[in-house]
């Protein structure tokens, strides 16, 4: 049997991390963000016809919550239409979607911390 193609291709994204997903992986690992579990490199599976898949691997993805964290660099700026048709298809699924910057990752990870928090149930 072989492994899906979505399964190899999340296998190489992390091992060939950005500094800034690295920098948020060592924040949001081993549950050390209030406690939640996140997945780096996280295939989701949007639909399935005669054999094929449609998935999106989501930077970080917390079951939980249903957050899709994305960590954009320099190339998100030459593909918006793709995202945003990507984040409809998440959000059809129920899921938020989150984008933060490389940028604000590696200037002050703390901003892109309390943009995450924004997502946590309210007390």
């Amino acid at each position: 049997m072989s492994i899906p193609i979505y399964t190899v291709f999340a296998r190489a994204l992390r091992k060939r991390q950005t500094k800034a997903e690295k920098t948020m992986w060592t924040i949001l690992r081993n549950r050390r963000f209030h406690s939640y579990k996140f997945l780096r490199q996280y295939p989701i599976i949007i639909e399935s016809t005669e054999n094929q898949k449609i998935f999106y691997i989501a930077d970080f993805f917390c079951h939980e919550l249903k957050l899709d964290v994305e960590i954009d660099g320099d190339i998100h700026l030459n593909q918006k239409e793709y995202d945003q048709q990507r984040d409809k298809a998440m959000e059809s699924l129920g899921l938020q979607v989150l984008r933060i910057s490389n940028d604000i990752v590696q200037i002050n990870y703390k901003e892109a911390i309390k943009l995450i928090e924004n997502f946590l149930p309210k007390p």
